[in-house]
């Protein structure tokens, strides 16, 4: 099975862990959520990697669930065409809200896409009436609502418009994930700050976008080889571009340092890559 079914129902604990870490609910009131969250619809699960949760934008089948992230991820949605990604949600945002029956979801088509955890992930099932009422009655929870729509659309635009130009195409992905985290207000991550030992030497920016991210997801998203990806990765560590991890962390993990010059390798054309060997 794709998931595990660990709770029947919420604690005090994961409601207030929903208003002060998850996107939907941040800084609502505990007390107050609490009334739309006792219901034995409500579950907390456990979803495994490589194995589907359910497949995305089919005709008359809705969800009755939107999934609430906590801990893990990414959580990724395969489009079948191509099999390319187009769509990776982190801890502290969630995913299904295209396929609930009401809303803007009931304006929305795309192909059949398989949705699945790529690593372990811990996940909160809230049934679509709850996110339904939570809409209808709290404008701040629909004016976020709204937004997860809107960030879709602009992940799956920095996609489709990036070259086949390798930097250019995994920059477009890396600037995507950075402008979805950003709005939801997962990232950056501060870090302190090294003082500078000459006075003419400017302390570098403290602000590190950190993602999980795989080499195999990028292949998929940029629709590139392993071996390109590899080399594109070391081009940008090699020009500060991103963080070279230290042996002791995760293998997948990828710190951006120089959000604004990953921006210009975003928008520059073959001749202004000068890093890259390869015309």
């Amino acid at each position: 099975m794709a998931k595990k079914k660990v709770q029947a129902a919420f604690s005090p604990d994961w409601i207030t862990e929903l208003t002060q870490n998850n996107f939907l609910f941040r800084g609502l009131d505990p007390s107050e959520l609490a009334q739309y969250l006792q219901t034995e619809d409500c579950s907390i699960e456990k979803l495994y990697s490589s194995r589907p949760i359910y497949t995305a934008y089919l005709p008359d089948a809705p969800l009755e669930h939107l999934f609430v992230i906590m801990q893990g991820g990414p959580v990724i949605v395969r489009s079948a065409p191509l099999d390319r990604i187009i769509a990776l949600t982190y801890a502290g945002g969630c995913f299904g809200m295209l396929d609930l029956d009401f809303g803007h979801s009931r304006r929305y088509r795309g192909f059949p896409s398989l949705v699945e955890a790529y690593k372990t992930t811990d996940a909160i099932k809230i049934p679509k009436q709850v996110i339904q009422q939570l809409y209808q009655t709290n404008p701040v929870f629909q004016s976020r609502y709204s937004l997860l729509f809107e960030l879709r659309e602009k992940f799956q635009y920095h996609l489709l418009n990036c070259s086949t130009y390798p930097p250019q195409a995994v920059a477009a992905l890396l600037r995507a994930l950075i402008y979805q985290e950003r709005s939801l207000g997962n990232q950056p991550q501060h870090q302190p700050q090294a003082k500078a030992t000459n006075p003419d030497q400017k302390e570098q920016d403290s602000s590190i976008f950190c993602f999980d991210l795989p080499v195999d997801i990028i292949a998929r998203a940029c629709q590139l080889n392993h071996r390109t990806i590899e080399q594109v990765l070391k081009g940008m560590t090699k020009v500060g571009l991103i963080k070279e991890n230290d042996k002791s962390e995760a293998v997948d993990l990828i710190q951006v340092c120089d959000p604004e010059g990953l921006k210009a390798v975003y928008g520059a054309t073959r001749d202004k890559v000068d890093w890259w060997p390869l015309r």
